[in-house]
């Protein structure tokens, strides 16, 4: 696990050498650095060593100079890949280096390469004899790669910190990505909170041809529901025992490693299950597990990992989040973080990575599994949704919404005054606007108080709008589905996942998005994902005879964090308004006064603006 930046054009080493040490939590270990002059061409590197410690050192180039590549992440079939493509006649330097097998699968495959990697990825490879620059990213963008051409130099990094280094990329706020951070809680890919600066999406190559300095963005891999036609007699019996199988062998996948290796553990489903299957593996060498509490108990869940624990003879850490330990953390956070992201539990996620890196260099994390299996709320809440906005008119709806609205606020995770509200709110939009507005800090008519104009719905939803009519099912549950997998998994949960982590130096694998298991998952028809009620059905049929039942049917809590009660008790305060005097500030105050005050729960946005203005001035 690294982090990766260059440029064509203009520029020198010592950009280079800057641009690299920005990113140096990414890779603590060792630091390359390569250019050509004459060529134009910069390649740098940082190092987290997991996997060929002595061997893989980068920028990396074929044995005769002709290709160099500086790549982040892990390739989990590269020795299976590496066979082949010495049977194919390539010969290696390096002992088992997964780098390697990216230069010389290049040079078999081509563009095509990409299509047989299983892994996660980021990765910029230079071709000399063609003066090319070819860039990917894995299937769901769980590596970070942002990119700019600008002033005719093109410069990519892993973090946005590191690009904007090179004195030829400028940063202004682009006013429409600002509009998105508050409609989602998070930016989506391809923006980034700057003009002219861009994330790669995941599934995604970019092709350079530095000599006339044009690139070409081409997908190579999407996800698509494609249920099966058939369903075999006994559905529960024969899925599960293939979901069984293919989690099991992906776990075993991400055990491949020379240093020191764990699990996150919080007592959900997901994880709970890649804990048994990582214990399974090892065998009589113990499984170190890593899970975080809460001090308030609506979002405390170590009693349940515990369990599991003791189940499968972990040996187990627990730590405590606190509103005093949180306070201390959140400038350590925010220094590091490169662009805004609005969710909270980014903090105790960070806290996990911190205290599981004193023991292990990589874990193992259960990302994944609620958008793959509809593991969430909203789920729950489509049957009524899609009736409620059949039959009930406007105006009544809106007097229901003002009715509910009045309610008294409480802060308890998830509860049910926060998710009646948060239903209505989103059933006053189009149905392709649901899942955004359930989910964001602000609806479009707030967007049009926070900003004091017009929200065009099409521009700053266009996103979810992209993935509602690209889901061919027309299914609720299915295009549901594919927004938390191709929006929300991508741009939130794994953000928060590599951010936390790196800037811990440490290394987080999800079995869940194997690309054999994606694949089985996303022809097992929706009814059984959710059925009757039951968030992720089929996946908790085939963990029956893994996990106890307690584990598989208790209530969802999530990883939230109190903010709510912080913000109401004054733990968390505004104090001023931030640096954007576009953002109307009468409307910020009023939103803090009626949070205070019980009137509203304001939570989301609250810390969405707080963390803007905390980001703004770190």
């Amino acid at each position: 696990m690294c982090g990766i930046c260059g440029f064509t054009g203009s520029g020198n080493v010592d950009i280079l050498a800057s641009m690299n040490e920005a990113m140096i939590h990414r890779g603590p270990d060792a630091g390359g650095l390569w250019h050509d002059n004459r060529e134009g061409v910069y390649l740098g590197h940082r190092r987290l060593s997991i996997i060929d410690l002595s061997g893989g050192a980068q920028p990396m180039w074929t044995g005769d100079g002709a290709l160099g590549i500086v790549f982040n992440g892990e390739i989990y079939n590269h020795l299976e890949l590496r066979e082949e493509l010495i049977r194919a006649g390539h010969h290696f330097l390096t002992d088992h280096s997964d780098t390697e097998v990216l230069l010389h699968g290049y040079r078999q495959w081509g563009r095509e390469l990409p299509s047989r990697l299983n892994g996660m990825w980021a990765f910029a490879l230079y071709d000399r004899k063609c003066r090319e620059l070819f860039l990917s990213r894995d299937r769901f963008g769980k590596k970070p790669l942002f990119y700019s051409l600008q002033n005719r130099t093109f410069a990519f990094a892993s973090e946005l910190s590191a690009l904007i280094r090179h004195p030829q990329i400028t940063a202004g706020i682009h006013e429409g990505s600002l509009k998105k951070y508050f409609a989602y809680g998070y930016i989506p890919a391809p923006s980034t909170l700057y003009r002219q600066i861009f994330k790669l999406p995941g599934g995604h190559n970019l092709l350079l041809k530095i000599d006339p300095m044009v690139f070409q963005v081409s997908k190579y891999w999407d996800f698509v529901l494609e249920p099966f036609e058939q369903i075999p007699e006994n559905p529960e019996e024969a899925w599960g025992e293939e979901l069984r199988d293919l989690l099991r062998k992906s776990v075993r996948r991400r055990l491949m490693s020379d240093v020191p290796l764990g699990v996150f553990l919080s007592g959900g489903v997901d994880s709970s299950a890649i804990t048994a299957f990582a214990a399974e593996a090892v065998g009589q060498a113990r499984m170190k597990s890593f899970c975080i509490g809460f001090e308030e108990a609506s979002f405390d869940e170590t009693h349940y990992a515990r369990i599991i624990a003791e189940r499968y003879d972990t040996e187990h850490y627990e730590e405590i989040l606190s509103m005093e330990r949180a306070r201390g953390l959140l400038p350590e956070i925010i220094g590091k973080l490169d662009e805004p992201m609005g969710d909270s539990s980014l903090m105790p996620t960070y806290l996990l990575c911190q205290e599981t890196r004193k023991h292990v260099t990589v874990a193992l994390a259960g990302d994944g599994g609620d958008e793959l299996f509809a593991g969430y709320d909203p789920f729950r809440a489509l049957g009524m949704a899609k009736w409620y906005d059949r039959l009930v008119p406007g105006p009544v709806h809106q007097a229901i919404r003002m009715a509910v609205t009045a309610l008294p606020s409480t802060h308890q995770n998830m509860s049910l005054d926060f998710r009646l509200k948060r239903t209505l709110r989103g059933l006053s939009y189009p149905r392709r606007l649901w899942n955004a507005v359930w989910l964001g800090p602000l609806d479009p008519r707030d967007l049009e108080a926070l900003f004091r104009e017009p929200t065009d719905i099409e521009e700053v939803y266009a996103e979810a709008i992209e993935q509602w009519d690209a889901c061919k099912q027309e299914s609720l549950v299915d295009k549901t589905l594919q927004f938390y997998t191709k929006l929300y998994l991508q741009d939130d949960i794994l953000v928060k996942a590599d951010r936390a982590s790196m800037m811990n130096s440490l290394e987080v694998r999800a079995p869940f998005l194997d690309i054999e298991l994606v694949d089985f998952v996303r022809k097992i028809p929706h009814a059984y994902k959710y059925r009757n009620g039951q968030t992720k059905y089929i996946l908790k049929k085939a963990l029956e005879p893994v996990l106890p039942r307690e584990i598989l049917y208790r209530a969802k809590k999530g990883f939230g964090v109190p903010i709510g009660r912080w913000f109401q008790e004054g733990s968390l305060s505004l104090d001023g308004h931030g640096v954007f005097p576009n953002l109307h500030a009468p409307y910020i105050t009023k939103m803090a006064a009626d949070h205070r005050a019980g009137h509203m729960d304001n939570r989301s946005f609250l810390w969405n603006i707080w963390l803007l203005n905390s980001w703004s001035k770190a």
